[in-house]
């Protein structure tokens, strides 16, 4: 049980203490009203006695009775109705709460802090490892113990209110005092009319009420003198007779009202009524109504008044006492009618006439003394000699009446301790309960002495009558009687001073059961069970408390029931190893038993305290069913910020209810919520707890959306919410923007330069504020969860924003608007009519605004109706919101309105040093954008763009571009990863116009028809790569977009064609566009504004191309100039057949370079067209030559095969050219970045080796044009493409495409081995550093051989007649070429080597005449002619290559032998005539 004020001893003594029934004369009511008192309450704060009081046994044994207290009431005459006392005790519960404002109870249990008096949840105590021992020290401290005084004031009220019954005489009157006023005409006959009266009620049977102890009642006479207005002669002259008549023990003379009443008087008398008079007529009951709870008070706050402590409740009631039934939900049990009660209509006048009154006004310090003294005048001389007396007399009838030879008191011990007869069980018993012993009765009289025992502290004396008493009514099988003796003896052996015999609980346990099976009387029971269970509280019992207290909870009394459970949920935490969950559920059936009641606040107080225990346990259906008890509760008490948060958590955490049972809890939440807005409706929005916000996916896109596809006319794919975060993707566009904005500020990237984002989201970087342009739409996308198994309707659903008008271009500030979601002029917000989420969905939701004024926004959250779908429970399993669409839905009209906040977090700072060591969180700024000025727009449209090509097709589309905005736009551009994919067209393409053949065949190249007699001969025509946008600028990715005058005008648009080549390699390709463009008008926010499109290619494999460079033997041309070379071209159709090309034609072959050109074709086969069916390879073969020397044109050579000739250096063939060039020029510049350093430290190359080596260098690029026949959906289609090779090395095979090792599986296996030798071995990983590798300093063999080329020209036989002459001599002539730049000094030797027999086999028969050295030096590209003579001796075939060339720089020492391994040999026949 929980803490009491009392004791047990004090609180037994004062629930049976001795009553006197107080009569008056209405004229001594009269001056006792005076103070607004009756009688009765004038003396009841002086009824307890401060000196210890004697008086002797029947042995005449001294007895001393302390701290005794009487009570004085007036008489009542007509019992209420049981209604009534059920009416007071529910009254007396329910003004009894926690006091506010004291300090929280705390019982640490366990791993539980319970607050057991408190509403909190948590109390802030701390937490010790040794949990048992700070349960005791909580428990035994004052401070923290747990008190319940509603049920100390109920249990006081419960024990007054007991009825006067027969079978026992605690609650009989044992004197009578008659109160007449001194300034009555004749105070002796008042008197005795009195006198008369009350005899009269007490022996007549008018009246059955009140109950007497015995006929011959104390009759004690008091006269009441007024001292401000009475004559104090004529009162002591009446007392004086009195004292004649009634002897000086039976009458006292009390004055009072020793001054006037005057309520401006400085003294200030204190008044020791009020908290009897408040507790009586019940004055806390409507200031508690609305209060919240707090925690409760303790000893040293409340309860600490000396004298009264437990007041009776039963006084103040005029002798007038009327019934007043009322109606009950729950009858009772049987219940007798009693003396002390009050009608509930009495109470309200009480309530009304005392609140606010003083009491004792006309009384004085020395009045309260007055009647201090006369109450311990009545009790020393009235009361308690009365008392013995009449303990005497019964003492001695028993003796008589029994024919016992001693006393009841000396044959104590031999009652007690001699043979027992065995009691017998309840069950063997009859039910006896309704026999009655006369007055009379020996048995009666016993029971009588041992009450009036007991009333004075004589506990032993009235155990020995108990025990006795017990005996002969169950002998007679009186239960009643018997049950009231068991339950008072065992009361009276508890009370004996020093404890001579143990506590008989099961007298008690009897009492109980037989009061309530056997005589169906429950508030006997009840009095038993509070009685008992306080005495085991006291011995540490709190088991056996607990258990009797649950055993007498039934459904008869909801508050008792109640009262009793709370008990012994305290009992269970006050044991020595607390049972905290049973504290727990105890808790909660006392809720729900205060609930029933109609204790609306006690029960919440209970489940707050059980939540204690269950909440974070896990046991979420448990704490559902806690929470949404409290939320009724709160919202009945009209608490509705408590009722809220309560349903709050139910809705909030992962619940496992049905969904039947979430509808209602959230019906529920919703009825309350809307009536804590309909209190405030002028407040500002609730924060609502569903659905679920996930903050950080919150996503803000800037700008519209984007257009749908119209047909072939597709819109740009920029920046939408539909698309998925791509890290990777998103570095390429920031990397594609800062390459352009360098681009345009000469090289230097601004170190203000922001990157564009249009969509921020929680990867991107959001440290920065964003900037959004006025009058465009910003979009945020809220990711909402419904954690319930039930649909939820948000409607009017809308964001809601904070904005400040600002100008950027002047000084002042305008003011801040804060949440103007109504204030459309600055910032248009579009609201969602309806949106759905089905239950335990994620579902997101896309809100707008418009801003129309320049300024600083703050997007703060969002504000919805929340609301339920009508009929959205699940029957059978079929949850009904499946399926349901927006706008075919109903809502059940039950919505409230409220907000809640986009509370986003930045991420984590992990730079410096103090950052890494504490959690510091930077700023997300996505939600907080900037409104500048007006901006351009731009729209960009493909037209005819295709999907799939073959590699290196080249296809037209065309690109519209649209300025939707107010204003211009300039500076145009795209940038691209891959420049070579697009073109819009060198300078040329513009103005020159499609050639008619062209238009005719759809092509789209620029063509002419050729002269037939031209074919296989080399077509000549020239370009700058300046005109095709590649000059020197190292940027080849940015490309200026030719918009006519540079400007686009707002409204307007322009198509431009664009020229598409397929990528080289097939696959899939993303394309990545960024257009780029700014505004005529500069501003200080926003300089540029960018458009992203990412275009998807599918390539299909189309030829392969392999092509190698070789010098002509035939050193001279036909204008005998040297260096020609011979090309080698390999074309293989590698495309399969499922892409439905049926065969490639080969159009034309075209060169490009500055240095060389192709001259003419020397394939042997003289077929016009070249065809290629599926993997067909043809071999072609050309003649190249050098072309003049232009530093700034290309020279472009096109060998047409057909009977149109390409232009190859017009638009789009020659764009594509020049830009495969750039990339790969690209390509090889990184490749070669790793030694660039290392070249520009180190300068000591060798510039002879490097013009040796570029001796073997050749650029030439070639071009091979092609035609694919493709058959689709049963229509041919002609497509056109183009393939480049770049051949750098003499002799090194070049490929259309870069070589990987998946090429392998193209190619056949044949081919392959051809392809090997290329790929270098695979060889151990090794580490170096770069820094160390050498530099060669020696050419090799293979570029030295470059450095001179030589031919022999001879004729191929000759005929000699060596019988005429024996020596034939042979014109030679060594024709020598120098193929460097520099001038070379060389030197010719003619003699044989002789190293091996084979050579003198070969070269013995002849010789060279003549000199057998030559010195000669060449000038650069000089061509040099050397007769020689051939001497010859026979016949035979020989091979004239036998001369060794030695060359040097003109400049340099050193020798180096050309090689001529790769020559052909130089055979020569001799023939006899």
């Amino acid at each position: 049980m929980a803490q009491c004020v009392q004791s047990v001893q004090e609180f037994i003594q004062d629930s049976f203490v001795p009553l006197v029934a107080a009569l008056c004369s209405e004229e001594a009511e009269r001056l006792t009203r005076k103070n607004n008192l009756s009688f009765a309450e004038l003396v009841k704060p002086f009824c307890r006695l401060t000196s210890e009081v004697h008086m002797r046994d029947p042995n005449n044994q001294l007895h001393i009775i302390k701290n005794l207290k009487i009570a004085v009431n007036n008489i009542i005459t007509h019992p209420p109705q049981p209604g009534a006392i059920r009416k007071l005790l529910n009254d007396v519960v329910s003004v009894s709460q926690p006091a506010e404002g004291l300090v929280a109870n705390v019982i640490t249990a366990g791993d539980y802090d319970l607050n057991i008096s408190d509403r909190s949840v948590k109390a802030s105590v701390p937490w010790y490892s040794n949990w048992k021992e700070t349960l005791m020290e909580l428990n035994t401290s004052t401070f923290y113990s747990a008190t319940t005084p509603w049920f100390e004031s109920y249990r006081e009220c419960f024990l007054q209110s007991m009825p006067a019954s027969d079978h026992e005489f605690l609650n009989h009157y044992v004197a009578c005092m008659l109160v007449v006023s001194s300034s009555e005409p004749e105070p002796v006959e008042q008197f005795l009319k009195l006198s008369q009266e009350q005899h009269r009620i007490q022996h007549s049977n008018e009246y059955l009420y009140p109950k007497w102890f015995i006929p011959n009642t104390l009759k004690y006479y008091v006269l009441l003198h007024d001292v401000s207005t009475g004559e104090e002669q004529r009162a002591d002259s009446i007392y004086e007779e009195m004292k004649q008549r009634y002897g000086t023990q039976g009458c006292y003379l009390l004055k009072i009202n020793s001054r006037v009443s005057n309520r401006g008087t400085d003294e200030q008398i204190p008044d020791p009524w009020s908290q009897y008079l408040q507790k009586n007529t019940i004055q806390n009951q409507d200031c508690y109504d609305d209060c919240p709870y707090t925690v409760i008070s303790n000893k040293n706050t409340d309860h600490l008044i000396s004298d009264g402590l437990d007041s009776e409740i039963k006084d103040g009631l005029p002798n007038n006492f009327k019934t007043h039934p009322l109606q009950l939900d729950h009858p009772s049990g049987s219940l007798d009618s009693t003396d002390y009660m009050k009608a509930a209509a009495s109470l309200q006048d009480s309530k009304k006439s005392n609140s606010g009154t003083p009491h004792g006004a006309c009384l004085t310090l020395t009045d309260h003394d007055r009647i201090r003294q006369f109450i311990q005048e009545f009790t020393f001389r009235g009361l308690l000699p009365h008392i013995e007396k009449t303990i005497r007399q019964l003492n001695d009838q028993l003796i008589s009446r029994k024919g016992l030879s001693r006393s009841l008191f000396s044959a104590t011990k031999k009652w007690f301790s001699g043979s027992k007869v065995p009691e017998k069980s309840i069950n063997e018993l009859k039910n006896t309960s309704g026999l009655l012993y006369p007055p009379e009765a020996p048995e009666l009289q016993i029971r009588k002495m041992a009450d009036l025992c007991f009333l004075v502290q004589h506990y032993e004396l009235a155990y020995s009558c108990y025990h006795t008493a017990k005996k002969d009514f169950l002998n007679d099988q009186a239960m009643l009687y018997a049950a009231g003796a068991l339950e008072m003896a065992a009361v009276s052996a508890f009370l004996q001073p020093g404890a001579p015999r143990p506590y008989p609980a099961h007298y008690m346990e009897t009492a109980i059961q037989t009061y309530r099976d056997i005589c169906k009387n429950m508030v006997l029971a009840e009095r038993c069970v509070l009685l008992s269970a306080e005495i085991l509280k006291s011995q540490s019992k709190y088991s056996e408390a607990a258990a009797l207290l649950i055993r007498l909870t039934s459904e008869d009394s909801d508050l008792r029931s109640a009262l009793l459970l709370e008990q012994a949920a305290h009992c269970f935490i006050n044991m020595r190893s607390p049972m905290v969950r049973k504290f727990a559920f105890h808790m909660i059936l006392a809720g729900h038993r205060f609930s029933k009641a109609g204790q609306k606040k006690h029960a919440l107080r209970c489940y707050c305290q059980a939540m204690q225990v269950y909440k974070g346990k896990g046991w979420s259906l448990a704490e559902d069913h806690i929470n949404f008890t409290i939320g009724r509760q709160s919202f009945t008490l009209r608490q509705l910020d408590n009722a809220v948060s309560a349903f709050r958590h139910i809705l909030i955490n992962d619940s496992k209810q049905p969904p039947a049972q979430q509808g209602a809890f959230l019906r529920e939440y919703l009825y309350v919520y809307k009536n804590v807005t309909q209190l405030s409706p002028g407040g500002p929005l609730p924060q609502l707890p569903l659905p679920y916000i996930n903050s950080s996916a919150t996503r803000v896109f800037f700008g519209h959306d984007r257009r749908p596809a119209e047909g072939e006319k597709q819109a740009a794919t920029h920046v939408s919410l539909d698309q998925e975060y791509d890290s990777e993707s998103s570095q390429q566009w920031k990397e594609l923007e800062e390459q352009i904005v360098s681009v345009i500020n000469k090289g230097i990237t601004p170190s203000n330069f922001q990157p564009t984002q249009f969509c921020l989201n929680r990867y991107s970087d959001n440290s920065r504020f964003p900037l959004a342009v006025i009058e465009e739409p910003i979009t945020v996308e809220v990711s909402f969860r419904n954690p319930l198994k039930v649909p939820l309707l948000l409607t009017d659903l809308s964001l809601l924003w904070k904005f400040q008008p600002k100008d950027f271009n002047a000084k002042h500030d305008g003011e801040t608007k804060e949440l103007g979601t109504c204030d459309d002029d600055m910032i248009g917000t579009e609201a969602i009519a309806e949106f759905l989420i089905n239950s335990e969905e994620t579902k997101v939701a896309r809100l707008k605004l418009f801003p129309h004024q320049t300024g600083e926004l703050h997007i703060l959250g969002v504000v919805y109706n929340l609301g339920t779908v009508q009929g959205a429970v699940t029957l059978d399993g079929i949850d009904p919101s499946v399926g349901l669409q927006t706008g075919k839905f109903v809502s059940n009209g039950l919505s409230v309105r409220g907000r809640q906040d986009l509370e986003i977090q930045g991420p984590r700072l992990n730079n410096t040093k103090e950052e890494k060591t504490s959690i510091k969180y930077g700023p997300d700024r996505r939600l907080d954008p900037i409104i500048t000025e007006e901006m351009p727009l731009l729209e960009v449209f493909f037209i005819n763009f295709p999907t799939g090509l073959l590699c290196g097709e080249i296809r037209k589309a065309y690109v519209e571009f649209v300025n939707v905005s107010k204003c211009p736009l300039t500076a145009l551009k795209v940038v691209s990863k891959h420049p070579e994919f697009f073109t819009f067209g060198g300078n040329t393409a513009v103005l020159t116009p499609l050639s008619p053949s062209a238009s005719e065949n759809c092509s789209a190249y620029k063509t002419v028809v050729t002269d037939p007699t031209s074919v296989r001969t080399a077509l000549l025509s020239s370009a700058s790569s300046v005109d095709f946008g590649v000059g020197t600028s190292g940027q080849p990715e940015v490309i200026h977009v030719p918009l006519p005058d540079a400007v686009l005008l707002p409204g307007a648009s322009v198509q431009l064609p664009m020229w598409l080549r397929g990528p080289d390699e097939e696959g899939v390709h993303e394309i990545n566009f960024l257009f780029y463009y700014e505004s005529i008008k500069r501003h200080s926010k926003m300089c540029h504004r960018v458009l992203r499109h990412t275009a998807v290619i599918c390539t299909s494999r189309s030829l392969h191309i392999r092509a190698t460079v070789c010098r002509s033997n035939a050193l001279e041309d036909e204008e005998g100039r040297g260096d020609n070379m011979l090309v080698f071209v390999d074309v293989e159709n590698i495309n399969t057949s499922e892409t439905g090309v049926k065969e490639f034609h080969i159009v034309q072959v075209s060169s490009n370079s500055k240095h060389w050109k192709l001259q003419k074709s020397v394939n042997i086969s003289e077929d016009k067209d070249t065809k290629l069916a599926s993997r067909e390879r043809a071999k072609l073969c050309f003649k190249a030559v050098r072309c003049k020397n232009s530093e700034e044109n290309y020279t472009f050579a096109d060998i047409v095969f057909g009977n149109e000739q390409i232009i190859s250096s017009a638009s789009p063939c020659a764009d594509f050219f020049f830009q495969s060039l750039s990339s790969e020029f690209k390509r090889t510049h990184v490749q070669s970045h790793t030694h660039a350093s290392q070249r520009a430290v180190k300068q000591s190359f060798d510039e002879t080796v490097r013009l040796i080596q570029r001796c073997s260098e050749v650029d030439l690029n070639i071009v091979v044009l092609w035609k694919a026949y493709v058959v689709e959906d049963n229509k041919q289609l002609i497509l056109e493409g183009q393939h480049h090779v770049a051949l750098n090395t003499v002799g090194k095979e070049a490929f259309s495409f870069p070589q990987k090792q998946g090429f392998k599986k193209i190619l056949g296996n044949s081919d392959w081995e051809d392809l090997e030798q290329e790929l270098p071995e695979m060889v151990l990983l090794k580490f170096f550093r770069p820094e160390n590798t050498p530099v060669p300093a020696r050419p090799t063999p293979e570029q030295l051989s470059n450095l001179i080329k030589t031919s022999l020209h001879y004729p191929e036989s000759f005929s000699h007649s060596f019988h005429q002459k024996s020596l034939c001599l042979v014109p030679v002539t060594l024709l020598l070429s120098n193929c460097s730049q520099a001038v070379v000094d060389v030197m010719i030797d003619l003699r044989h080597k002789t190293a091996s027999p084979e050579a003198l086999e070969i070269h013995g028969s002849f010789t060279w005449l003549g000199q057998t050295q030559y010195k000669l030096q060449l000038k650069s590209q000089e061509v040099y002619s050397l007769q020689l003579k051939a001497c010859f001796v026979h016949t035979g075939v020989y091979n004239l290559g036998t001369p060794r060339v030695f060359a040097k720089l003109a400049d340099q020492v050193t020798l180096f032998e050309t090689s001529q391994q790769n020559s052909m040999p130089a055979l020569i026949i001799i023939n006899n005539i």
